[in-house]
């Protein structure tokens, strides 16, 4: 008995919503949300965009100082690079 009680309050609801989604009032606002989810999955991309475009910049930038080719001896004012080696 309860089983089919279940069914027919889900049958109601669902006749609800049905008739409900012919309200212009009800059609607005879920244009609005669909916007909304859009717009903020969009900001979403850009964020993480950026942050993993400063990632990979800082492992690149650590990875060209910690390059042992670049770690000689420092150059001195007036001296060419040539003559350091």
């Amino acid at each position: 008995m309860k089983a089919k009680g279940k069914g027919r309050k889900w049958a109601w609801w669902f006749l609800a919503a049905a008739v409900s989604m012919e309200f212009y009032f009800v059609q607005e606002l879920i244009a609005a949300f669909a916007f909304f989810a859009i717009g903020f999955a969009a900001v979403a991309f850009v964020i993480l965009s950026l942050y993993m475009l400063q990632k990979s910049w800082e492992a690149a930038v650590a990875r060209f100082t910690n390059n042992e080719d670049f770690s000689g001896p420092p150059l001195q004012a007036g001296r060419p690079a040539r003559e350091m080696r």
